[in-house]
């Protein structure tokens, strides 16, 4: 995130009743909205609730960061029906969800925070020595294998949108993982590599969000068809270009798919808070988010600090400037 935009507050997420760290990681998984297989899971994993709660907020926050300028906002009001349709918006919320587990989960590990896994640990890499000069390999390795278990991703979905949403699951988990990186620190007399040392280091989650975002803009809708060949049905999409055969092309595992059409989110509806008092940039996006309906115009004046400069020995001494602003918002 970029620090600039107003993150809206989640009360939800945070831990009711002021619940502090003596209750035990058993009282946090109650007060998660888990299955039964997922909450056994979670009781048997000490650092697991904390790790889940910090995945929850991590894939809210960069879905309205990645949706900012969008009608849709990725806000929590009108999720729960949003989640029961097809839509694009649908796939990105799977897709972002699961990679925020994929990424927390792999830090958590190399952070301590887990009792059941440590460090990456993956063939090839000095990753002992890593450790011994303190720095600890991101162990994406654990966290994918766990993931799909408490998921339950064992059984391949029969309809349709159990089909599409595991698809949209793994998007999310192959976005991590292909943001995976090999870093290495040189060791030695005055910076010379005389030793070096290489780990598995994530991605920052945003330019995983970035990735993701791409994904959704080209976005693929999807029907189920027959395979012969398989003896199952699978999802096929439009003929992409290039692509020869009277057979649908088949979605690319990195392809987001939809089965239906999302609506305008213009207005109030059970998806979304509509536009209404949205603000917008006049050049990029008010005529796309008002829906043709106009925007309202309004200055105020913003403090902010200015002329800032180093005192001695140990402080900055700022003054305070005024500078008119102009706001524009969609009209109701």
């Amino acid at each position: 995130l970029t620090g600039k935009e107003a993150l809206t507050h989640f009360p939800s997420l945070g831990t009711p009743g002021g619940s502090g760290p003596g209750k035990g990681h058993v009282k946090q998984c109650e007060l998660l909205q888990l299955s039964r297989k997922q909450k056994r899971l979670c009781r048997r994993e000490p650092g697991l609730a904390e790790t889940l709660r910090d995945a929850i907020r991590l894939g809210i926050l960069e879905c309205q960061f990645q949706f900012r300028s969008e009608r849709w906002n990725c806000s929590l009001e009108g999720r729960p029906s949003l989640l029961k349709r097809g839509f694009k918006e649908t796939a990105f919320l799977y897709a972002v969800s699961s990679a925020a587990l994929t990424h927390s989960l792999a830090r958590a590990c190399s952070a301590g925070r887990m009792e059941r896994c440590t460090c990456d640990d993956s063939p090839g890499l000095e990753n002992r020595k890593a450790w011994q000069w303190g720095v600890c390999g991101d162990n994406l390795k654990y966290s994918t294998k766990f993931l799909k278990k408490f998921l339950g991703q064992k059984r391949i979905g029969k309809d349709l949108r159990a089909k599409v949403d595991i698809h949209n699951t793994n998007v999310g988990i192959k976005a991590v993982k292909n943001g995976l990186k090999t870093t290495c620190k040189c060791h030695g007399v005055s910076g010379s590599c005389a030793v070096r040392t290489c780990w598995k280091q994530l991605s920052p989650f945003h330019e995983i969000g970035r990735l993701l975002k791409l994904r959704y803009d080209d976005a693929v809708k999807v029907f189920s068809t027959s395979n012969d060949a398989v003896g199952h049905s699978e999802l096929a999409g439009p003929h992409r270009h290039g692509h020869s055969g009277k057979q649908p092309a088949l979605p690319r595992p990195t392809d987001l798919v939809y089965v239906e059409d999302s609506p305008s989110f213009c207005r109030p509806s059970k998806y979304s808070l509509g536009t209404a008092g949205r603000t917008c940039s006049r050049e990029g996006n008010c005529d796309s988010m008002c829906c043709g309906r106009g925007y309202n115009t309004q200055s105020r004046l913003v403090t902010f600090s200015c002329h800032c400069q180093v005192q001695w020995c140990c402080y900055v001494e700022c003054q305070q400037c005024m500078q008119e602003e102009v706001v524009y918002s969609c009209k109701q």
